[in-house]
């Protein structure tokens, strides 16, 4: 049986954290799931405590920051960012100062959405920054660090992505091929992704591990309680 524990959310009103949520709120394990926001979440949960908070001025209390798990499902894309600046402070600045807020105050699992192909030497810029982030966590040094690099999401965003349509499009067509001959191209329903960070969070396995589709779906099937 597994101890009570306690998460914190980086990511809560995308698709991929709102779903990390519900599933959090529905996991007897997880006594207290707190969220970081800017602005209010739609649903409410006796287990549920959201905070309103600046990122450019993140708060001093320690409390706020303090985990079992920290999720980071937080990012944007080059055209709603507008520049590579924006970009940079929302997809690697931003969630590095919450980490190490949370490294901080005590938290020891980090588990992280970031995407295939992230290299701090890549010449994408993309690519790069994702990379430079992992890089940056790993240098943090928290107890567990758990990187996931899905490729192309499936799920129903409010915003425009077109590579992501297209590359799921392109995937449905060529629906006869196998997933393993995809392999960490094929596309990721969220759900997938989300049952697969919560079962891996109550693994707490030590050190810095990446996991890309195959192993994701192979963690997502699993029964952890």
């Amino acid at each position: 049986m597994i101890e009570p524990r306690t998460a914190l959310v980086l990511g809560a009103t995308g698709l991929v954290g709102s779903r990390l949520v519900d599933l959090l709120l529905d996991d007897p394990v997880y006594t207290t799931v707190r969220v970081l926001s800017r602005r209010p979440l739609q649903r409410t949960h006796p287990n549920l405590h959201v905070e309103i908070v600046d990122f450019g001025d993140l708060p001093d209390d320690p409390d706020i920051f303090q985990a079992d798990d920290l999720f980071i499902a937080f990012g944007t894309t080059m055209k709603k960012a507008g520049s590579r600046e924006a970009f940079q402070w929302v997809d690697l600045d931003i969630p590095l100062a919450v980490a190490l807020r949370a490294l901080d105050a005590g938290t020891g699992n980090c588990l992280l959405v970031s995407s295939v192909g992230a290299d701090p030497g890549s010449p994408v810029f993309y690519s790069r920054v994702k990379g430079e982030l992992e890089q940056a966590l790993e240098e943090a040094e928290f107890n567990s660090l758990q990187i996931f690099r899905p490729s192309f999401l499936m799920g129903e965003r409010q915003e425009n992505r077109p590579a992501e349509r297209i590359g799921i499009a392109l995937f449905r067509f060529f629906r006869w091929i196998k997933d393993d001959l995809l392999g960490i191209y094929s596309p990721m329903p969220i759900d997938m992704l989300a049952r697969g960070m919560v079962n891996a969070a109550k693994m707490a396995l030590e050190g810095k591990l990446i996991y890309h589709y195959r192993e994701i779906r192979a963690i997502s099937r699993q029964n952890i309680v």
